[in-house]
This record gives C-alpha cells, sequence and structure tokens, in this order.
C-alpha cells in the first residue's frame, strides 16, 4: 500500500502565491508521473499539471506561465507552485502517483486526500 498526504492549501487573495506538496510513502519501488488535479465545485476533474519521472512536464492551458510543478524523486514528493492566483483557481486540489510496488507488479494509481485552495479577497 501507498498513502499520499498533501500540504500546504489555504486562503489566499487574488494575486497570491501557494505551494502544495505531494509525500508518497509505503511500499514504493518506483514512482512513474506525478501530478494534480483539481475539482471545483460543481465542475468535473481536471488536469492542473504532470511531470513525468524523467522530468517533462504538462499543464492546462488555464495554468500555464502561473503554476510549476517539480519533483523530488529521492523525497517521493511531487509541489505544485501557485503564483497569480484567481478565484477561479478555487477547488479541491489532489495529487495522484503511478507507482510500482515491486520490480514485477503492475502500474497502480494512488490518490491523496485533497487539500482545499480558496482564491478570495
Amino acid at each position: 500500500q501507498v498513502q499520499l498526504v498533501e500540504s500546504g492549501g489555504g486562503l489566499v487573495q487574488p494575486g497570491g502565491s501557494l505551494r502544495l506538496s505531494c509525500a508518497a510513502s509505503g511500499t514504493i519501488y518506483s514512482i512513474n508521473g506525478m501530478g494534480w488535479f483539481r475539482r471545483a465545485p460543481g465542475k468535473h476533474s481536471e488536469l492542473v499539471a504532470r511531470i513525468a519521472s524523467g522530468g517533462s512536464t504538462n499543464y492546462a492551458d488555464s495554468v500555464k506561465g502561473r503554476f510549476t510543478i517539480s519533483r523530488d524523486n529521492a523525497k517521493n514528493t511531487v509541489y505544485l507552485q501557485m503564483n497569480s492566483l484567481k478565484p477561479e483557481d478555487t477547488a479541491v486540489y489532489y495529487c495522484n502517483a503511478e507507482v510500482y510496488e515491486g520490480r514485477w507488479s503492475g502500474l497502480r494509481d494512488y490518490w491523496g486526500q485533497g487539500t482545499q485552495v480558496t482564491v478570495s479577497s
């Protein structure tokens, strides 16, 4: 089993910044992609950003130029630096990790519990 623990959410004014962290622990052989999704009230979940094991990244168009995803493979941790936040960024943010639990095991998706980000004056 693998656990993902998120931190860093909160209330921030428009134009402000927050940094989310998500640490994976448990039975981990290696981690493939790691990413952040979000779900706003009344809306479907959407991919915010993803980073591959080699470091390549992709972002939702709505956050390009404002958000930066990074990872520390030694710590099995993924980060999301969010700058120039807008009210429409308000959502619950979930981290995701694609995990190999053993050398011969298949890839499994794990999710964090979610952290609330509220952008409001």
